[in-house]
């Protein structure tokens, strides 16, 4: 795929005129040039024109980053320096939002651009009017990525000989630069808004050897629906994976695949996941606001919500409207349910429904009443549930069985579709499937799972790593945190503030960094962090790093239910006496009152354990554990609470900091 609107060599463009120049980039890509743009254009041009005479190397212009969803305004190769540009025009100073943008292009070439994972990378900031910057480079990067460089229409050409100068004997082949693959991990939210301005699944999901090709389980999950139509049929999709794997990506390609109300096979995704609702909701709202202005069109930020919500949905909000009119099918034909193994058992449905919904006679499970509300279609629906394993976190979340409990006792005739790897002990289905394989309405599709985690580009081994740590199996653990301690690291500490230094140092351009602890770690207090104060995900998760509000300010922590389904590129994870080392394994403690309570239920240490779980898999790119010391003053904060987790988590391997 030809990644830029323009591509050429540095000879060619220099003897090219302007107009030639933006002719092609319309000419090919179909662009839509405005006056504004197209003077910015052509005041690139002659800035590069003029710096890059008599160079030798290749050009680009509006260079794709797809998992962005932006284009860099100018990609240029000289000897074995990638200089990425974005300019400015007409802009007095160098905004930090601006040298954010620009970092963050070099840093998603480098992690994601198999041609620049070991390149240099030159990532400038050109304001074209500002003040002259004072910073020139002068020496080579450890990790080969410069911190973003201002300069000025003036300065341009000097700040790219300086950087040039370091690389003397420097030479990369422009052709096998622009052949490598691109192997995007992106954030939910960057997937949402990539995938929702057409981009597809195969875009920004990585296809290689080393990592199953989620286009391949969206093309077979939209095989299934195709058939569903086409043999007017009711049919239920189980997606499984591991946490990070991309279940969730998988069910918004297929949902941004018809999102059109107008069309027959309009789709609609549903998640009772509240705050990854909202935040999805309001990120593509703020999307199409700026995209909006960028054009020069007003778009009312309440307009823009009332669309996006159309195709994003909170779950119970899809439920209560099929109350309305027990006859009345959807408007959707295609309804997909991220985190299924969430929905509630019948138990807790019923308990809601006569106590919240003033309906005494309700007697379904919330699957068996999703599934009704489906099955009232004449012709034909899909289900598809996107499961994960060991994500269960709160009261009444049943698992898959009551999925397979309501097709089995209420709708017989619907055809079933699922992996043979469902029988993992995380998903609890192997009787299940058992089952299934005498049922002549099931059908067995290995594409239907995940098997490796991308939400680490770093090391596809961090949930396996998790699993085995939270397991307590300490030689397993050992063995793999040697495998993945370079490519992604996990520190250990007993100071909060050493924590908070370590991870901001981390982070550069916009990576996202923030606090998260669990629901029950009630004893943080004297540290300043209050679990029953609660976060704003919208504004933590969203938010730049100079809102007090936002994760970046390791202020305000997100729990368990704040972070599930959604990650950070860096995590500081604070560790409370609720979940601790006993002789005989983890104790399950809650805080009541004025002391801790043990947990004894078994259902409620399930999810006490599997909030953990989400908690050491949110991170993409590496972490920080806080276990604090304690204190001998405070029976509720005892250091032998403490010292237990850290000394294991120690043994495994983890360096202290």
């Amino acid at each position: 795929m030809n990644r830029a609107y323009y591509s050429s060599s540095i000879s060619n463009f220099c003897t090219q005129e302007p107009d030639q120049i933006l002719g092609q980039m319309t000419r090919e890509h179909s662009f839509d040039l405005n006056g504004l743009q197209r003077d910015a254009w052509i005041k690139q041009t002659q800035l590069l024109k003029d710096a890059l005479f008599n160079q030798c190397g290749r050009i680009y212009f509006e260079f794709s980053i797809p998992r962005m969803g932006r284009r860099i305004d100018a990609v240029v190769i000289l000897s074995s320096v990638v200089f990425v540009i974005e300019f400015k025009v007409g802009a007095i100073s160098y905004g930090s939002a601006d040298l954010d943008q620009v970092m963050d292009y070099a840093l998603d070439l480098r992690n994601f651009h198999e041609g620049s994972h070991h390149v240099a990378l030159a990532p400038i900031l050109v304001a074209t009017k500002a003040l002259d910057s004072d910073f020139f480079p002068n020496e080579v990067p450890e990790d080969g990525i410069f911190s973003p460089i201002r300069c000025n229409a003036i300065s341009l050409l000097d700040v790219m000989t300086a950087v040039g100068a370091l690389y003397p004997e420097g030479f990369l082949d422009y052709d096998v630069w622009e052949r490598s693959g691109y192997k995007p991990t992106p954030t939910i939210i960057e997937a949402t808004l990539a995938l929702y301005n057409g981009h597809s699944v195969r875009d920004i999901s990585r296809n290689d050897a080393n990592t199953f090709n989620l286009s391949r389980t969206s093309g077979s999950v939209a095989k299934i629906i195709e058939k569903s139509k086409a043999e007017s049929e009711k049919s239920i999709i189980f997606v499984t994976g591991v946490p990070g794997a991309g279940k969730t990506l998988v069910g918004l390609d297929i949902a941004t695949t018809h999102i059109n109300p107008n069309d027959e096979l309009y789709s609609v995704f549903l998640s009772g996941n509240g705050p990854l609702v909202k935040i999805l909701q309001e990120a593509l709202a703020r999307d199409k606001v700026l995209r909006g202005k960028e054009n020069g069109e007003r778009v009312r930020k309440g307009d823009a919500l009332s669309e996006v919500k159309a195709f994003i949905q909170n779950v119970h909000h899809f439920r209560d409207e099929g109350l309305v009119d027990l006859s009345k099918p959807p408007v959707e034909h295609v309804a997909l349910f991220d985190e299924a193994q969430r929905a509630w058992t019948k138990h807790q449905t019923i308990k809601f429904m006569r106590e919240k919904k003033n309906q005494p006679d309700f007697n379904q499970s919330e699957p068996e009443f999703l599934l009704s509300c489906m099955d009232r279609h004449d012709d034909w629906a899909t289900v598809v549930c996107l499961v994960g394993g060991g994500q269960e976190i709160n009261t009444g979340e049943a698992g898959i069985f009551e999925w397979f409990d309501a097709i089995k006792q209420a709708f017989p005739e619907w055809k079933i579709y699922l992996s043979e790897y469902l029988t993992d002990s995380e998903y609890g289905a192997g009787k299940i499937i058992e089952e299934a394989k005498s049922n002549s309405q099931v059908t067995f599709m290995p594409d239907l799972h995940l098997d490796t985690s991308a939400r680490s580009f770093r090391s596809e081994k961090v949930s396996l790593f998790v699993k085995q740590l939270l397991d307590i199996d300490l030689i397993s653990a050992r063995e793999n945190f040697a495998e993945i301690k370079d490519k992604y690291p996990i520190v250990l500490t007993r100071s909060f503030d050493v924590a908070k230094t370590w991870v901001r140092s981390q982070a550069r351009g916009s990576e996202r960094y923030g606090m998260v602890v669990s629901s029950q770690a009630e004893r943080l207090k004297p540290y300043a962090i209050d679990v029953r104060v609660k976060t704003n995900p919208v504004h933590w998760f969203l938010n730049d790093k100079h809102v007090v509000r936002s994760s970046y300010y390791l202020e305000d922590v997100a729990t368990e239910f704040d972070v599930q389904g959604l990650e950070l590129d860096w995590v500081c994870m604070a560790w409370d006496a609720d979940f601790r080392l006993g002789d005989k394994g983890w104790d399950h403690w809650s805080f009541r009152g004025s002391r801790w309570q043990q947990i004894r239920k078994a259902e409620r240490q399930v999810y006490q354990k599997n909030a953990y779980r989400v908690l050491l898999t949110r991170a993409r790119q590496g972490m920080v554990l806080v276990v604090p010391e304690g204190d001998l003053k405070d029976a509720t904060r005892k250091p032998s609470f403490y010292d237990p987790i850290f000394n294991y988590l120690a043994d495994i391997g983890i360096p202290v900091v």
